[in-house]
């Protein structure tokens, strides 16, 4: 009886060891944490046929937006942790940790780092007919209109919300913040009047701006960008300003090292890709090349960075 039971022990190890190197064997679902046509859903959209073919499997992405990203996180942690539900890293991640109160999950210890995708800057957009048209003028129309101007963002606790309260920080402008539930319909509603401007993921806002419908003044890195040349810095005119945002794939703690192997090799010959660099060029989006590990420091690192400007802000959502 015991040998049985331990031939039984071996067979079905075998068969489990088996299933992991043959990884993946069925569809895996991609959740993100934000509706259609913002930048973490362009992100998912654009990789996922390469993995697809990379891996054998389909990659589907999923929307699942609310909470801030925590609805999506929450998911992905209770999810099983085989390999098959993975989740779209995003500053916001690193930003929740301080913003709220009370997670029912630890973002650090609860999802595993696997992949980074990419690194953009952000960028200070406005409707068309705003009257500012540098960000001097931003600064001086809106010290001249405090409160007035409607300053949208992506969501609470996301880096676009948090750039904003950067530049109201260090400039001193005050301006009503209105989160929504995503960069699409805060960008809709900055095209059709109802919101003034936002300090976007350049990725979401990049087709908008070069096609008339935003105005860029200014990205928020620390230098200008190669996509948009003649688009100053913030930092030009604020000195020291300097915020990116930067996207990855976290799976749930425990997943099968072998599946995060085989999703982070996959990622990174997507981004040795010319086809696929030129591509996140045209949006604004650098290739963030990293180990696991590697993205693990870069999520602690920017966990780190944004706790002061979220305890600056004064900002706390329960």
């Amino acid at each position: 009886m015991r040998f049985t039971r331990f031939a039984l022990f071996a067979f079905f190890a075998v068969l489990s060891g088996l299933a992991q190197a043959d990884y993946p064997t069925r569809p895996v679902k991609w959740i993100v944490p934000y509706p259609p046509g913002g930048t973490t859903d362009l992100l998912a959209r654009l990789f996922a046929p390469y993995l697809a073919e990379k891996l054998g499997q389909p990659f589907l992405v999923e929307n699942k937006p609310g909470g801030g990203n925590n609805i999506a996180v929450e998911m992905v942690v209770k999810s099983d942790p085989d390999g098959y539900t993975i989740l779209l890293v995003n500053p916001a991640n690193g930003i929740n940790t301080t913003l709220y109160r009370n997670l029912p999950f630890n973002f650090l210890t609860d999802i595993a780092p696997v992949a980074g995708l990419a690194r953009s800057p952000n960028v200070m957009v406005v409707r068309p007919n705003f009257p500012a048209k540098t960000v001097a003028e931003f600064i001086d129309y809106c010290k001249k209109n405090p409160g007035k101007i409607n300053m949208a963002s992506s969501g609470a606790g996301t880096s676009v919300h948090l750039s904003g309260e950067l530049f109201k920080a260090m400039t001193g402008c005050n301006m009503l913040h209105v989160p929504y539930k995503g960069a699409g319909p805060a960008l809709a509603d900055i095209m059709g009047g109802q919101a003034d401007l936002i300090f976007d993921n350049l990725p979401s806002s990049a087709g908008h701006i070069k096609g008339g419908k935003l105005r860029a003044l200014a990205v928020t890195s620390a230098q200008r960008e190669p996509s948009l040349p003649d688009v100053p810095t913030i930092a030009e005119t604020v000195k020291g300003y300097e915020a990116t945002a930067w996207f990855g794939i976290g799976m749930p703690k425990g997943a099968p090292r072998e599946a995060i192997d085989k999703v982070n090799a996959a990622v990174n010959a997507a981004l040795a890709d010319p086809k696929m660099v030129q591509r996140l060029a045209e949006l604004g989006g650098h290739p963030m090349k990293t180990t696991p590990e590697g993205f693990g420091q870069v999520i602690k690192a920017e966990t780190e960075k944004w706790a002061p400007v979220v305890k600056a802000s004064g900002a706390k959502v329960e």
